[in-house]
């Protein structure tokens, strides 16, 4: 079975024909909400979807109203059975606009702390934020999750390796000036490997330029098949465990 381990069907982008194509997809898909607010339609989403599941979080983008209470509405929100993941969470230093990163540091941490709580795994956003992420993670050594389109380096991703995450990748993983991407999906060990769209963003070759969307998970496989020698089906099959048992499921 594919499992689209992280897209975003809250997104406006999907309007018009949201509940069409996740019925057409077929497969498991877990969404990840960005505020309190998207994470609350994430949870109704998957309370609708068989195969769809919710993570609940606030993306390092977004915190810059944070206050106390939004965890405890996160922790709410987190007693749903379809919610498998505290997410999407991390740091983001690439735009200057963003919230300090300081402030990013503690919204963070605080979020990790909840995930610990709940003894819930956590999908991360790290973006130009290399060294803090990491150090941060290594504060919690108990924590469990994947590093959501992993873009940090070969080093750090054996780093993690030895602490029990799991790698996300999506369509960069196809593009042409993807070295780096390339050179860690070759490096690591396949049972640490998911695969994602992230839409409606990054869609994969072919299909930049357009609107992402799960169905594309199999031009990522494809790719991941022909990196590391094996059938489209037995990457298929390999994903779809790991991202089982990363988040918890059956």
């Amino acid at each position: 079975m594919l499992f689209d381990t992280h897209a975003h069907y809250d997104d406006e982008a999907f309007d018009l024909d949201r509940d069409a194509v996740i019925t057409d997809f077929g497969g498991l898909i877990v969404n990840p909400g960005c505020t309190v607010e998207s994470s609350a339609l994430a949870v109704e989403m998957a309370s609708r979807h068989d195969k769809m599941y919710a993570a609940v979080g606030i993306h390092p983008e977004n915190c810059g109203d944070f206050v106390p209470a939004h965890i405890d509405a996160l922790r709410e929100l987190a007693k749903n059975e379809k919610v498998v993941a505290i997410g999407e969470i991390g740091l983001d230093y690439y735009w200057a606009e963003n919230p300090p990163k300081e402030f990013q540091q503690e919204v963070f941490r605080q979020q990790l702390q909840l995930a610990l709580e709940l003894d819930l795994p956590v999908i991360i956003h790290d973006r130009e934020a290399h060294g803090d992420t990491l150090a941060i993670v290594k504060e919690f050594p108990n924590l469990r999750g994947v590093f959501h389109c992993y873009s940090g380096s070969v080093e750090m991703a054996q780093e993690l390796m030895k602490m029990g995450w799991y790698l996300g990748f999506d369509g960069p993983l196809t593009y042409k000036n993807a070295r780096k991407t390339v050179e860690v999906a070759e490096a690591i060990p396949l049972e640490r490997i998911v695969v994602e769209t992230d839409s409606p963003y990054l869609s994969p070759v072919p299909m930049r330029g357009k609107r992402n969307d799960s169905r594309n998970i199999p031009y990522i496989l494809g790719k991941l098949a022909e990196l590391r020698g094996i059938s489209l089906s037995d990457a298929e099959r390999i994903t779809c465990q790991n991202g089982k048992a990363l988040f918890g499921l059956a």
